[in-house]
Order: structure tokens, then C-alpha cells, then sequence
């Protein structure tokens, strides 16, 4: 008999065995990066584990990709770290509360078709980004507390044990898929550093993580206008950040599971989650690309598996920090490397040659800023106004005009490519006004007008063959562009020339 059982969704099987294994195995990797980024926002441990737990929670019950695992995250902390240090951290908690808010609203006005406006270098770079951050970051684990590299048998032993720990992660696979390989290392090594009684750093040596169940607590802020100035513009980005972050990871996720994800879903999911993380002690969070591909690459595909590794994150917190706390970095440490080395796409460096050179600039920007300045939201929209110059570029070199006079002595310029404000400089270069006859047609079967920049060259060149003392007719304006041009009727009066027999599917808005 399959031990297989429908949760949720009556027509996806559950693995329970690899759901909860690899919920155990999330939740001990979520424990040093809450706790990591709530020191980097300069707040208490427990708030970032707090907001591990509450994310992690509601969006793997509400969310809209099964398997995505959300938590406290380093893009989160960074936007609210000036904000807790000017104004403390109930401001903090009023600054998650309002963000999650903005994302409920995005989500219900379905804001998360958007992302279809992010091309692909722009994901490749935001990817391949996160894996560079999530490597380096693992660097701290082999220096002092003084911020002094490990040498001698310190820095063997702490290499000796990531390594370890990479090559169990690695090679076990191989061998058998009972259970996640990424718990097998953590336990093994666990098991080598207590059996050999040896001197390594520990979870506990980051912060204690005990705790009891997150306490209900509205922010204690005024409720006044001046509080909203406050706290609205971290807020706003702390929303966009979140959201790109999210929809983006579920993106990756749905390319690995070949399924597909609800990204407006998510969006409510992610607001309803940082609502409560706000008024139960928690600093807020977003998806987590690591612990997600931790969590698929276990096998994972339900949502059972999010919510065991947010329920046994609140165990460890309240019942098992003593033996947690124990817990070797050197194998959370080998086990986030393997995930820098799993998310970063190796593909695009084999297709480096083959990409056009504006996607190459666009992934390498992209990357470059994600991983310097860590700013998330301001590296997807430079790698998306980038792409969108590039697009409009190259489309408004695609403007041509085939010419022709009939045998009435009517001139016809046949119009091919979209005439839009890229476009309208090349569009004006392909008339000849003074040597055309006393009547010229337009033809537009092959292009289409887009915008007021378009309506405005129609307008001049319009105005050129009338101070010539000739007609001009417009022919086969699609209905969408006989509405431009009737909407800027103040503005522009041409001739469009009637064509019954002319019909153009239009996409309906």
C-alpha cells in the first residue's frame, strides 16, 4: 500500500515520509538565517525566528506554490534595519504590518500578472545573484569573532566538515533517496563533532534560540499621520521587495516542478502572513529561494512540508533550543553552499556565446547589483527598464515603408512595423512631400499605431502634405487605432479612408 494521501488539493499525492523529512531538514536550515538576518536588522534573534515561523506557517496553509518555503529574509532586514535603528522596533513591527497589507491589496487587483514583464536574463541574473549572496555569506562562518579569517587546525577542521557535509549531500543521492540527503549530513556531522568531543562553533554561538509561542503584541506606535510618514516608505518597499522576491522564487519553482503556480494567490498569502508576523513579535519576511530548493530537492511538493518545518521551527524554539543550539555550523554551513552552488544557473555561462549581447548586459547588471548592493527590487526594475530600452530599440529600427503610385496617379506608402516613439524619427525620413503627387495613401495594414507619440507624427506629417497644397488618406487602421485617433480628435484631423471589406482580430481587453 502507497502511503500516499491527498492534502489540500484532492488531485495531488502526498508523500508523507519525504513531506516531513524534508520539513525537519528546512526548519533546522531556517534557525541560523533568522537569527543572522534579525541581528542584521539590529533586533532580537527571536523575532527573526518568530517571523520564520509565522511566515512559513500562512503562506504554506494560504499560499499559492506548494513547496515554497517563506521566512525572515537578508532583502528584508537590510530595507527595515535603518528604520529599527531610528525609531526601535515597534515601528518595525508597524512598518511589517502595513507592508503586508500593500501586498494583500496587489494581490486581490491580481498586481502579480506583472511578472510577465520580467524577461528572462533579468530572472538568470536575479538567480544567479541570490546564489553568489548566499555563498559569500557562508565566508563569516570561517573567520573569529573578531572578523579574523580561521587558520591552523580551527580552519582545517571547519573545511574538513563543510566538506563533509557537501560531499553526503552530494553523493547519497546517488546511493538511495529514502531520506533527504541534506538531513542525513547535518546528523552525521553532528554525530562525528559529538562523538570526537571537538571544539566547533554551534548555533548557540549566534544567539540563544529559546522562546515560547510568539507573543500577541500590536505595535505600540501613535496612531497618527505622522506615524503613517513614517513608516509608509519603508512599508512600500518592504511590499515590493517581498513580492518580487516571492513571485520570482515561485517562477524558479514552477520551472523545476514543471507545475504551475498562482502568483496573485501568493501575493495575498505573503500580505496575510506579514500581518501576523507583525502583531505576534516578528520582523516580517518573504519567500526564501535557499530553503525552497532545499525543500523541492528533497522531493518535496506539497504543502505539508512548509508547514512542518514552520511547526517544528516553533518546537525547536519552545521545547529543543538545548540540542538545537548544539547543532555544528560547519554542516549548515556545507548545506547552504551546496544550495549556492543548486540555485546559481550554470546554464547561462554554456549560453553566454549564444545570448544576444543586450541579455548578456542585462544578466550581468542584474547580478552585479543584486549581489553588491543586496537590493533585490532595484536590480530586477534596472534589469526591466534595460530590457524594455533594449526592446524598444531595436523594434523602432523595424519601421519600413513599401512605395507605390497606381495607375490613378495615387501614391501608396504600405507601412510595415509598429509606429510607436521609437519608431516615429524613421517613420517621418520614409515620406517625400514635396515630389509625391496631389493625393497619397497611408497604408497601415501591416503596422499599428501606439501610442500619443504615433498619433503626434500622423498629425505632422498630416500637416506636410496639407501646407503642400495635398490630400493624405489613412488606410487600414486597426479599431483599437481609429480609437486613438478619435480620442485625439482636438489635436489631429485626418482622412481615414473607409476599407469595408477590411477586418483585424484585435485582443480584447
Amino acid at each position: 500500500m502507497k502511503k500516499y494521501f491527498n492534502l489540500f488539493d484532492l488531485s495531488q499525492k502526498v508523500d508523507y515520509r519525504t513531506e516531513i523529512l524534508s520539513g525537519l531538514t528546512v526548519a533546522m536550515a531556517l534557525i541560523p538565517e533568522a537569527v543572522a538576518f534579525a541581528l542584521i536588522a539590529g533586533l532580537s534573534p527571536l523575532t527573526g525566528l518568530y517571523a520564520a515561523f509565522m511566515m512559513g506557517l500562512i503562506t504554506s496553509i494560504f499560499g499559492g506554490r506548494p513547496g515554497m518555503i517563506s521566512g525572515a529574509t537578508g532583502a528584508i532586514a537590510v530595507v527595515l534595519a535603518p528604520l529599527a535603528l531610528t525609531y526601535g522596533v515597534e515601528y518595525v513591527f508597524a512598518a511589517v504590518v502595513l507592508a503586508g497589507l500593500f501586498q494583500v491589496i496587489a494581490g486581490v487587483l491580481r498586481l502579480g500578472k506583472l511578472m510577465r514583464l520580467v524577461p528572462h536574463p533579468v530572472i538568470f541574473g536575479f538567480v544567479n545573484g541570490l546564489a553568489i549572496i548566499i555563498f559569500m555569506s557562508q565566508m563569516d562562518q570561517f573567520k573569529t569573532e573578531s572578523g579574523q579569517w580561521l587558520q591552523g587546525t580551527s580552519l582545517y577542521l571547519m573545511l574538513g566538515l563543510v566538506l563533509l557535509t557537501m560531499l553526503i549531500i552530494w553523493g547519497l543521492p546517488k546511493l538511495t533517496r529514502v531520506v533527504p540527503s541534506s538531513l542525513v549530513a547535518i546528523l552525521v556531522v553532528f554525530g562525528v563533532v559529538t562523538a570526537m568531543q571537538w571544539d566547533v562553533r554551534t548555533v548557540g554561538d549566534l544567539a540563544s534560540i529559546k522562546g515560547g509561542f510568539p507573543p500577541f503584541h500590536l505595535p505600540l506606535v501613535p496612531f497618527t499621520l505622522e506615524t503613517l510618514r513614517i513608516i509608509a516608505p519603508f512599508s512600500a518597499i518592504v511590499a515590493g521587495v517581498g513580492l518580487i522576491e516571492s513571485l520570482l522564487t515561485l517562477n524558479i519553482i514552477d520551472e523545476i516542478t514543471q507545475t504551475r503556480g498562482r502568483g496573485n494567490k501568493e501575493a495575498v498569502a505573503q500580505g496575510m502572513a506579514n500581518v501576523l508576523s507583525g502583531i505576534f513579535s516578528g520582523m516580517g519576511g518573504c519567500a526564501m529561494i535557499g530553503q525552497s530548493l532545499i525543500n523541492i530537492s528533497a522531493g518535496a511538493r506539497a504543502r505539508l512540508s512548509g508547514i512542518v518545518a514552520a511547526v517544528m521551527l516553533l518546537v525547536f524554539i519552545m521545547f529543543g533550543a538545548n540540542l538545537v543550539e548544539q547543532l555544528p555550523m560547519a554542516a549548515l554551513t556545507g548545506l547552504m553552499i551546496m544550495v549556492a552552488i543548486g540555485t546559481f544557473e550554470w546554464a547561462s555561462l554554456k549560453t553566454i556565446n549564444k545570448m544576444p549581447p543586450s541579455d548578456i548586459f542585462v544578466m550581468v547588471v542584474v547580478t552585479g547589483i543584486t549581489a553588491v548592493l543586496h537590493n533585490l527590487a532595484l536590480a530586477v526594475l534596472i534589469g526591466v527598464i534595460i530590457a524594455a530600452l533594449v526592446f524598444a530599440w531595436d523594434n523602432a529600427k523595424r519601421i519600413r515603408a513599401r512605395k507605390h503610385t497606381d495607375e490613378d496617379g495615387v501614391k501608396h506608402y504600405e507601412i510595415y512595423g509598429p509606429l510607436f516613439f521609437g519608431s516615429v524619427s524613421v517613420f517621418n525620413d520614409k515620406f517625400d512631400v514635396q515630389n509625391d503627387p496631389e493625393e497619397v495613401i497611408i497604408d497601415f495594414r501591416e503596422s499599428r499605431v501606439v501610442d500619443m507619440s504615433a498619433i503626434e507624427a500622423l498629425n505632422k506629417i498630416t500637416e506636410r502634405y496639407q501646407k503642400a497644397g495635398k490630400k493624405v488618406h489613412l488606410q487600414h487602421l486597426s479599431p483599437d487605432c481609429r480609437k486613438l485617433l478619435k480620442n485625439a480628435d482636438k489635436i489631429i484631423d485626418v482622412n481615414v479612408l473607409e476599407d469595408p471589406n477590411y477586418k483585424l482580430v484585435v485582443d480584447k481587453i
